[in-house]
């Protein structure tokens, strides 16, 4: 099982730690992360959505005209654009970066977020149609001859994309969400299921049910996992890095927030309880403590109220890597990680971190062969 890293490309320099001082896309910026981030060796970046932020097909595209290598996992949220037509964006991106596409589908936990598209379906309204959405997405990327479907949210007549996907493996599909309605969707479409960065106990779980809900349909998702390491020369310096940047986050907190968008509804709402399965699973993590695991640190999720990718690994770049490879073990195969300087920390990781992750992997996974 070969192993793969992605990183992440913001709309702006900010992170829950970096006040944002620039306007809700900074092209600079974004060229800047890509390109630092295809140097030092990640496989793709992710590009996030949300229903106040620049538009995640065009991001991506900039990113890919900077960039020659660099692969794209494009945050997608269902139900806003015709599924005939994003699969044929997506096909398009996918040719223009020459094979580099990948789409992340977020359908969505929080309903006052969504509000703000104007969408008012509930959860498992939401997740019934994003099924129905990536069914056509599929056959508009496979089907050699129009077809028609019908369903609850869905009607399509002699459908056809006449644009495939640039390699004959198609464009992968991520999939994110934890909640009842979600894991059968998840087991019907995902090819990666992302998972964020839980204990050992809790991925295990996770990644047996997952798999569970993908054998009726002969399918074998992989499973990414999402962190924010900590890293430094020694144990303790990684952990009063730590404390560091947990302070810095509540300082600016208690000031106003990171201003990563001022209408963020997902932000705005941390001190409530959480209303999607992803963040109430982190939060359950960080109320058996700040520390977890070998190395787990939870003191982000536990402030942020678990709003997004906000648990980490703290050590050494040996440490961290070791603790990742555990992971390795549980069926983990990607591995999302960022920073809270997301520039900054990318290069070190980069410098410091993959390369010991593919070491380990490798010989993980040369041992059958040594035995035989």
């Amino acid at each position: 099982m070969t192993v793969e890293f992605i990183g992440y490309v913001g709309h702006f320099n900010s992170s829950e730690t970096i006040r944002r001082d620039s306007l809700a896309v900074d092209p600079d910026f974004v060229a800047a992360a890509a390109k630092a981030q295809e140097l030092v060796g990640f496989d793709r970046v992710l590009v996030a959505f949300n229903s106040t932020s620049a538009e995640s097909l065009m991001v991506g595209q900039h990113i890919a005209s900077v960039t020659e290598r660099l692969g794209l996992l494009i945050a997608h949220r269902p139900g806003f654009t015709a599924p005939t037509l994003a699969a044929r964006q997506l096909a398009t991106l996918d040719h223009f970066s020459r094979g580099r596409a990948a789409v992340h589908i977020i359908t969505g936990g929080n309903d006052t977020e969504l509000a703000q598209d104007g969408d008012h379906l509930t959860k498992d309204e939401r997740y019934a149609r994003t099924s129905e959405y990536l069914d056509i997405v599929r056959q508009e990327w496979t089907s050699a001859k129009p077809f028609d479907y019908e369903g609850n949210y869905y009607r399509v007549k002699a459908g056809f994309g006449d644009l495939k996907p640039y390699r004959d493996t198609g464009i992968p599909v991520y999939f994110g969400g934890a909640s009842a309605a979600a894991l059968p969707v998840a087991g019907k479409h995902a090819d990666v299921y992302a998972l964020w960065g839980e204990t050992y106990e809790q991925v295990r779980g996770l990644v047996a049910q997952i798999r569970a809900a993908a054998a009726p349909f002969g399918r074998q998702p992989r499973f990414s996992l999402s962190l924010r390491p900590v890293l430094a020369d020694t144990e303790a310096a990684a952990w009063e890095k730590a404390d560091g940047i947990l302070a810095r986050a509540r300082a600016l907190r208690d000031a106003g927030g990171s201003g990563r968008s001022p209408n963020n509804v997902r932000e705005a709402l941390t001190d409530a309880a959480p209303p999607n399965e992803g963040s109430r699973r982190l939060l359950a993590a960080a109320a058996q403590g700040m520390r977890l695991d070998k190395r787990l640190w939870t003191g982000i999720a536990a402030l942020t109220g678990a709003a997004g990718n906000s648990t980490g690994l703290v050590g050494t770049p040996d440490q961290v890597a070791d603790a990742m490879l555990d992971y390795y073990d549980l069926g983990i195969s990607t591995f999302l990680i960022r920073g809270f300087d997301p520039l900054v920390d990318a290069i070190q990781y980069g410098r410091e971190l993959l390369p010991r992750v593919r070491e380990l992997v490798a010989a993980r996974n040369s041992r059958p062969a040594v035995a035989a």
